[in-house]
């Protein structure tokens, strides 16, 4: 099974400072930068030389998830990744049991005379 690594989403609170630093600071070019509405805006930014993007964007990671293809089968994904013992968060917080910690009660001292 092959995995393609193609965009990953960050999610930001100010998309513009965001979009300023990896283009100017970063040298990342800008792919897109698309607003849908006034809560979903998304720039897709590529390092130099890179196959992978990364997405940046307010309200968009949900969007992005469902439009973005991972591996044509992506049950067989997750089963192969479980078998290699990759845990994810549902499989872990499944497992873990949160109890509280043990309180050991201090022995009474009998008053000195």
């Amino acid at each position: 099974m092959d995995y393609k690594l193609e965009l990953v989403a960050i999610p930001v609170s100010d998309v513009d400072r965001a979009k300023n630093f990896y283009t100017e600071k970063a040298g990342f070019h800008a792919d897109h930068d698309h607003r849908v509405n006034d809560q979903i805006r998304f720039v897709q930014l590529t390092p130099p030389g890179s196959a992978c993007s990364i997405a940046l964007g307010k309200g968009l990671v949900a969007t992005l998830l469902n439009d973005q293809q991972l591996a044509s089968d992506l049950h067989a994904l997750i089963t192969n990744l479980r078998a290699h013992g990759v845990l994810f968060y549902r499989d872990s917080a499944a497992t873990t049991q949160t109890k509280p910690p043990e309180q050991t009660k201090r022995a009474r001292q009998s008053p000195s005379r």
